[in-house]
């Protein structure tokens, strides 16, 4: 259903696009290449299990956890120029 001036399916396009978006901007921070023994951050020693677990690792669970505390506190909203997002 259509609102406003919008055309039908307009409301599912821009969810799909946010949905997209999202999903690329995960997958290009997952890690990549080979895992790192040490940790870049810290130093500590990264255990093997974590290394065979998530290929390509370079954080210990530590400053893992941290990153992905700074990185949730990122906003998750349609940034196309819906009315909804421009209030924000």
């Amino acid at each position: 259903m259509a609102g406003g001036w919008s055309k039908d399916g307009d409301v599912h396009e821009q969810i799909e696009s946010t949905v997209q978006d999202e999903l690329e901007r995960a997958r290009s921070h997952l890690p990549q290449g080979e895992s790192l023994t040490h940790c870049e951050e810290c130093g500590e020693a990264i255990p093997q299990a974590r290394r065979d677990a998530v290929p390509g690792v370079r954080l210990c669970i530590a400053c893992q956890r941290e990153l992905d505390k700074q990185q949730s506190a990122i906003s998750g909203y349609n940034r196309r120029g819906s009315k909804d997002s421009q209030l924000r």
